[in-house]
């Protein structure tokens, strides 16, 4: 009864997304094998705990595996590498992040061209930044953590979850918006960063919503300021970047899927309907509303017009702070 219930599910998506009106990808969509979902991060971040979901809801809706596979390392460059020349059958998927597909680039000779080995499918989610240093500094605004910033330089380190990504260059842009120098420590995704604020081995982080919001919610961490241009929902007590003294400020964080370049266009439109109808789902919406995840579905042109916007953006930043070749 169960598997009948199952088949009439997925037959019913097929007919939603329109699945099988062209005979030459009715074959070849659903993949007819597990489908991997690969993630730049290690397990426990927010890129992690959002793909999960997310292929969890895939998985469902076109009735075949979708299995999530974190390739940590380079800031998310080795998974972004590994799927530029990976299958071009619809059977593998990207969980792309703002720093391997619009900021390394700028940062460093890669392997991969983001913008011609990757092919772009839909937005996925983005969110603020959330600025937390452990309550053991005794920080309690944003305007303790610039004080110290600019009267002791170079000695105020902040984490991020790997060079070239977001957490990275969002404390480079507020240095030189607040003229301080600051310290980049990287680590091989939020999860470990996180840690050693806990431990106070390092005195910040630009982290994700997700894994930061339950540490705030104890007092172990204290936050100082997001990186968005308001106030989210789940923290209205929390100032902005913008509102405390750099006016226009905005560095959000965001996660989008690719998939090789290649991939025929058929069935890139097939996992660009399913992502969206995933995304758009109101128990979907809701769990990562929980999380302090925006959800942020597009058509194909609407991502590649975005990271094109993202790539230009970040690519002044990086020039002026002269970090080419940076690691």
């Amino acid at each position: 009864m169960k598997r009948r219930h199952a088949l009439a599910g997925a037959a019913l998506a097929a007919t939603l997304l329109g699945w099988g009106h062209n005979p030459a990808t009715a074959q070849t969509f659903p993949p007819p094998k597990p489908v991997t979902m690969v993630v730049g991060f290690a397990p426990g971040g927010a890129a992690d705990m959002a793909a999960r979901l997310i292929a969890s809801e895939l998985g469902g809706l076109i009735g075949q595996s979708v299995v999530v596979e974190n390739r940590a390392g380079a800031g998310g460059n080795i998974a972004h590498a590994l799927v530029a020349k990976g299958p071009k059958d619809g059977s593998m998927l990207l969980f792309g992040s703002v720093g391997p597909l619009t900021i390394s680039p700028h940062l460093m000779k890669l392997n991969y061209d983001p913008f011609k080995d990757l092919a772009p499918v839909s937005g996925g989610v983005h969110f603020p930044n959330l600025l937390v240093v452990h309550q053991g500094t005794g920080m309690k605004r944003f305007a303790d953590f610039i004080a110290k910033a600019k009267a002791q330089p170079d000695t105020v380190e902040y984490a991020s979850s790997g060079a070239g990504s977001a957490s990275h260059l969002t404390g480079v842009l507020l240095g030189q918006r607040a003229g301080a120098a600051m310290v980049h420590v990287p680590y091989k995704g939020g999860a470990p960063a996180l840690q050693d604020v806990l431990g106070q081995r390092v005195t910040a982080y630009f982290a994700a919503p997700p894994t930061a919001m339950p540490y705030v919610a104890t007092g172990q961490l204290t936050a100082l300021a997001t990186t968005g241009l308001t106030r989210p929902d789940y923290m209205p007590d929390v100032p902005t970047v913008a509102e405390s003294g750099f006016p226009g400020f905005e560095a959000l964080n965001w996660y989008a899927f690719v998939a090789p370049a290649g991939t025929p266009d058929a069935l890139l439109e097939q996992w660009n309907a399913a992502i969206v109808q995933v995304l758009d789902k109101p128990t979907v919406k809701d769990s990562l509303k929980k999380h302090g995840l925006t959800p942020h579905p597009t058509t194909r042109q609407g991502l590649a017009d975005f990271m094109q916007a993202e790539y230009d953006k970040w690519g002044q930043v990086v020039k002026e702070g002269n970090l080419a070749g940076a690691r």
